[in-house]
This record gives structure tokens, sequence and C-alpha cells, in this order.
């Protein structure tokens, strides 16, 4: 982001996708607030039922240095997240990016959704993160149901 204006578009943006979200998934997800807490990332959780059971939870990030979404499956605390990263490095699982080091990051597998976002188009970028944010919790949705 090069300028305020930018940067405010931007959060009038993510405040809009949560509110889509909230709109659509009224029931059995869990949605956070919006995290703004840096010049890196801003985020919020979007998490299903399933995964909240086992301590976890799902991210929706906009990674403000890469101009990109991204989204991520986390867990609640530190030691969470060592237990199923492990889980997951040690598995054949490769149908996400599994990161090399836990401790480097907040995310256990994460996905990146949209590269450089032409925000003009609001209503297909939100359609197009959600598609590929139900897809990324169907894919490990049924890695806890098996």
């Amino acid at each position: 982001m090069n300028t305020y204006s930018e940067y405010k578009c931007l959060s009038k943006f993510i405040n809009n996708l949560r509110i889509h979200f909230i709109h659509e998934y009224p029931i059995n997800f869990k949605i956070g607030q919006v995290y703004k807490g840096n010049k890196e990332i801003s985020f919020f959780t979007f998490t299903p039922t399933v995964l909240q059971q086992e301590k976890l939870k799902i991210a929706i990030v906009f990674n403000f240095q890469k101009n990109r979404f991204e989204i991520w499956l986390a867990g609640q605390n530190r030691k969470v997240q060592k237990k199923y990263w492990s889980i997951f490095k040690d598995s054949d699982w490769n149908k996400y990016h599994i990161p090399e080091n836990p401790k480097e990051g907040f995310s256990i597998i994460d996905h990146i959704i949209v590269e450089n976002p032409d925000f003009q188009y609001s209503d297909e970028l939100i359609q197009t993160i959600e598609t590929e944010a139900m897809k990324f919790i169907d894919d490990i949705r049924k890695v806890f149901e098996e």
C-alpha cells in the first residue's frame, strides 16, 4: 500500500468481505473481528465448528508486502500449532503449502487465494475469495472427518 487512501480502501474491502461471510455463513462458523495490528498483514478468522473443536482456526489474510490474499490453517496457540504442523509435515498430505518451520509464522498450512487483487471489481473479488476459501476449508475438513 503506497498511500493512506489505498490502505483505507483495502480496510473497507476487508470489512465488507467479513460482512459478506457473516451474511452467507450465519451458522456452523465463527467469524472473528478484523485484525489490523501491523503493516504486514490484516486478517479475520472464519472457522468451521469442526475445526474449533480441535482448537484450530482458519484465517483469511491480506499480505500487504506481497499484495495478495492468503488463507491459513492456524492453531489457537503455539502448542496447538506445533502439534498439527508436525502431524501434517510428517504425513504424505501435500494439497497445500506447509511451512518449513512453524516458529516462523502462524500458519500450519497456507494457500495463496488471489495475487495482485483488483479492488475495482470488488464483487468478483469477493466471489473468488469465497470460492477458494470454501475449497480450502472443505479440503481441511475432510482430513478431520476421516
